[in-house]
């Protein structure tokens, strides 16, 4: 699981350690078992939320987790609603994606031989557990959506929300990308939780930090229990093609 503080306290006690890759080191680890599964927990922004969103190592975290033999991987992610019909309090379960991020190494695959892996980043099989888990637990569920993913740290502008919906997206975060493209090009399954902590400028009234963060603290009991009946429902063999990602990819 890859969260930030939502799900960090509810994993602060247990075994942990970190991880050194050829990226970088990795956050704190903390390992938990759930349902005779093991699990890892990471807080991608540190574990005292230190890291803002363009300054995390994805190629650290998710190269750490598959070198712990992850196959799997459901995220929590806070977003901004780009759509009118999706509101404050409600959780999306992303089925597309379009990323307007700038900076951020977005691949492993930098070097012969070339390789081009397919954008199909959100697992259908986890997609439906946790959408089918969290219809249970919160009024409003979006069972897909487009999700955009900006640099950060700033919000976007009322032109730039303009522009996103134009586009057809649904819901704005800063994390969900490069994390969810380099899962994929490593064949791990990846899902993603979203929650709408506010409504972006141009649509709604601007929201604070302060009103956001005291939005995710109220998700976070759902959350969890989302995420831990997800993990119970989740199948020992895998049904679905994400293993296969690099298949016919490379030149």
């Amino acid at each position: 699981m890859i969260g930030g503080a939502v799900l960090e306290e509810r994993f602060s006690e247990g075994t942990s350690t970190r991880i050194g890759t050829q990226y970088g080191p990795s956050p704190v680890l903390r390992f938990a078992t759930v349902e005779s599964k093991d699990v890892v927990f990471m807080s991608r922004h540190g574990e005292k939320h230190n890291l803002p969103p363009h300054k995390i190592n994805y190629r650290a975290n998710i190269w750490s987790l598959h070198m712990l033999g992850v196959e799997r991987i459901f995220a929590v992610n806070a977003v901004g609603s780009l759509n009118p019909e999706i509101k404050l309090g409600e959780m999306v379960v992303p089925s597309d994606f379009i990323d307007f991020t700038h900076l951020r190494s977005s691949t492993f695959y930098e070097e012969a031989p070339v390789t081009h892996v397919d954008a199909n980043v959100y697992c259908p099989e986890l997609r439906k557990i946790i959408h089918d888990n969290a219809i249970h637990e919160c009024s409003g569920v979006h069972e897909k959506g487009t999700y955009l993913c900006v640099e950060g740290p700033r919000y976007p502008s009322t032109a730039e929300t303009k522009m996103f919906r134009i586009w057809g997206c649904d819901v704005v975060g800063m994390t969900g990308f490069p994390e969810a493209i380099l899962a994929h090009e490593l064949g791990i399954c990846y899902a993603s939780l979203c929650y709408v902590t506010h409504v972006e400028t141009g649509i709604g009234a601007h929201s604070s930090t302060e009103q956001i963060t005291s939005e995710e603290k109220k998700a976070s009991e759902k959350t969890v229990k989302i995420l831990l009946k997800s993990i119970e429902a989740v199948p020992r063999k895998r049904d679905c093609q994400c293993s296969e990602s690099l298949e016919g990819a490379r030149v």
